[in-house]
């Protein structure tokens, strides 16, 4: 079986650009001083997703490069031999060639590209000749897989779900209003018009014909809006049978919720199941997503979580036995999440985060009835991403808080008891090569409750232990999203160790990777412990040494950034500069603003009119907008006007709030970013005025 795996990028960003402009290529970038730069990082290479050939012998994959001058991007094509050897790139175009897969019996290579203005599928032999498009579908194609046996296409496309002020006003056609009837009339970054559908399409090895919308006639969305792609569909082995992701609510029904399913389309009759809500005694309320069909076709299974209306709850690993039409949980007593997974024989391979780092485990099919617990397979100071069967061992991505993702082979030890790794790619070594990595340690601090928690220390490159250092405490966004070993290309431990900062990385109270409880403990209490965790993580390293306690700053996004805002009403002069990206400033805003209002419900404990409700009241109690009266210290705020997760109301707000109350402040704002920054200028922007700003606060010298 073809085996392919969509490689994330840890912050999840786009690539920008497209089609007639000039071809970006590998960068050959010098670097002065051995230091990382807000360049270098923009000059890096981005590995995408990977495809294992049917025979196992080749892999192909793809690689993202950006250009500052060009504000632009291009996603390219290349392929190896298993063990690494023999790289070679085969495309070279201005467009994003993406969705590489292997077909025709490993003859071909299929994948999606934007050359002709909107995603078609076009194939080409894998030494990159003969170039041909093999569908020209009005609209284009998000997305695709081939049926196992060749005969049928499945891809996602956009369609119309919503009327728009045009259609109901024809003699209108230059009004710009929006008439809005319900809730998620916007999400993420746009305003919503349209929901992904999956299609099937007969395929003759030309091109398609005959397609069908498996969800004709209805509102949804599947895959999921954001950020759902391939991954939340499935062709059963016998290419009879589609399995999709679908939450099947609209308006409030669907702002309050997080109950999606897991549905089986078959193609001979049209009839759909939804297999996570056969049985009245197991209706599953929470998440369910990413399905997978066994490669015998009996077993279907899909990422779990158990409670409507909380997204970080426990991703568990479920599997539906379609012969006995049952289902059960694979990794009962597993305390963490079960992330990137694909079928072993007899049994799962899977990636995980426990204490700090992600690694790869494996669990029978059938442990669960012993309660034998998930093996670890890999150790490390790294993380592993997605994960994909080659022959005999796995391929996977791999980063670190000091390198982005490469490839690496993963060749299992015959006891199934580990793996040992040889990395394939070194897509960015020239640009390492001119760089001094900071060293990268790791803490256990007791907190204020006399439990251990772990905190990363990155130090700047050269540290001299006898000299005294400015510190910056990174909070984490989130705000249930693992501090693990990521590499971000934005928020990057790297390059401020490189501007000679030691950074404090706490995994306080909310992370995933330290059990249910360490997680689940942050909701309903924003303001409570997980503050003390960071400061207790500040405290204890402004003890050392080589750190100057009057010269302490403290940064985040998102949860991190309402963690900022909190904190510069409570941090009693313990920091002398602050930077806030994308953060909640007013809590009771944040309630109504936000699209996705499970989240808020779920981690404010209810809306603030709820009188009675003391989780609700403590949290709305404790919004950082209270506390401007305690403010102190200069403050710099940066948001995108495009993020409708967070308004950037509440960024332009905490900035007015400061310069009212006569503290020094500085705004960023992007008219045409969203909850990340995406473009290369307006990322390397965004590095010059982060650092500009510490530096002005934190080095006396630069003042």
């Amino acid at each position: 079986m073809t085996a392919t795996m969509v490689l994330a990028a840890c912050t999840n960003e786009k690539e920008t650009g497209g089609k007639d402009g000039p071809i970006i290529g590998k960068s050959d970038i010098r670097i002065e001083g051995k230091r990382m730069t807000p360049e270098a990082l923009w000059a890096m290479g981005r590995l995408g997703e990977a495809a294992v050939s049917p025979d196992g012998k080749r892999i192909a994959y793809t690689v993202a490069y950006y250009s500052v001058e060009q504000d632009a991007s291009n996603r390219e094509i290349f392929v190896m031999n298993a063990d690494g050897s023999e790289q070679r790139q085969l495309t070279y175009t201005s467009s994003q060639e993406s969705n590489v897969a292997w077909i025709k019996g490993g003859r071909k290579l299929a994948f999606l590209s934007n050359e002709d203005g909107s995603g078609q599928v076009y194939e080409m032999n894998p030494d990159g000749t003969e170039k041909r498009k093999l569908t020209n579908r009005k609209g284009g194609i998000d997305g695709f897989t081939f049926s196992p046996d060749e005969k049928k296409l499945l891809f996602t496309a956009q369609v119309k779900t919503r009327e728009s002020t045009a259609d109901k006003y024809p003699d209108l056609p230059k009004a710009t209003g929006v008439i809005v009837n319900d809730l998620m009339y916007k999400h993420w970054d746009e305003w919503v018009t349209t929901a992904p559908h999956p299609f099937v399409a007969d395929f003759n090895g030309e091109g398609i014909s005959n397609e069908r919308d498996l969800l004709e006639g209805e509102p949804y969305e599947s895959p999921m809006k954001p950020f759902g792609g391939m991954e939340q569909l499935a062709w059963s082995p016998d290419s009879e049978t589609v399995a999709y992701t679908c939450r099947k609510k609209t308006g409030k029904d669907y702002a309050v919720s997080t109950d999606s399913d897991i549905y089986l389309y078959d193609l001979k009759t049209g009839n759909v199941r939804n297999i996570c809500k056969e049985s009245e005694e197991d209706m599953n309320m929470g998440y369910d997503t990413s399905p997978k069909f066994s490669p015998d076709g009996r077993y279907v299974a899909w990422q779990s979580m158990a409670r409507d209306g909380y997204e970080s709850d426990l991703n568990r690993l479920y599997v539906y036995d379609l012969k006995e039409k049952k289902k059960f949980c694979a990794t009962p007593g597993f305390e963490t999440n079960v992330d990137n997974f694909v079928f072993a024989p007899d049994g799962f391979y899977f990636t995980a985060v426990w204490k700090g780092t992600s690694q790869v485990y494996r669990v029978g099919l059938h442990d669960w009835e012993t309660g034998k617990q998930p093996v670890k397979l890999t150790e490390g100071l790294h993380d592993y991403g997605s994960i994909a069967l080659c022959g005999d061992g796995l391929i996977a991505t791999r980063h670190s808080m000091s390198m982005a993702d490469e490839l690496f082979a993963l060749s299992l030890k015959a006891d199934g008891t580990a793996a040992e790794a040889k990395q394939l790619t070194e897509e960015n070594r020239h640009i390492y090569d001119q760089i001094e990595m900071g060293r990268v340690e790791e803490r256990w601090i007791k907190t204020t409750d006399g439990k251990e928690m772990l905190t990363w220390v990155i130090y700047p490159p050269q540290f001299d232990p006898s000299r005294k250092y400015p510190a910056l405490l990174y909070c984490e966004g989130g705000p249930q999203s693992p501090l693990s070993q990521f590499w971000s290309f934005r928020w990057n431990f790297q390059i401020m160790a490189a501007h000679d900062y030691i950074i404090v990385a706490p995994c306080r109270r909310g992370m995933p990777g330290f059990g249910v409880e360490w997680n689940e403990q942050i909701s309903g209490d924003y303001g409570g412990q997980c503050m003390k965790d960071y400061l207790t993580a500040i405290d204890t390293m402004a003890c050392e040494p080589f750190i100057d306690s009057e010269r302490l700053g403290c940064v985040g996004a998102s949860f991190g950034g309402f963690s900022v805002y909190w904190l510069a009403g409570h941090h009693d002069g313990r920091f002398k500069a602050f930077i806030a990206h994308d953060g909640i400033f007013n809590m009771e805003m944040q309630y109504l603003e936000t699209e996705e209002k499970w989240f808020a419900n779920w981690d404010m404990g209810g809306a603030y009119w709820e009188r009675e409700n003391a989780t609700a009241q403590r949290t709305f109690a404790n919004s950082p907008h209270r506390f401007v009266d305690r403010w102190d210290t200069p403050i710099l705020c940066i948001h995108g006007e495009r993020d409708y997760r967070i308004l950037a109301n509440q960024g332009m707000a905490a900035f007015d709030a400061a310069v009212m109350r006569g503290i020094t402040a500085q705004l960023l704002i992007y008219p045409d970013e969203n909850h990340w920054v995406l473009k290369p200028q307006n990322g390397v922007l965004w590095q010059r005025v982060f650092f500009e700003w510490l530096d002005k606060w934190l080095k006396p010298e630069n003042k």
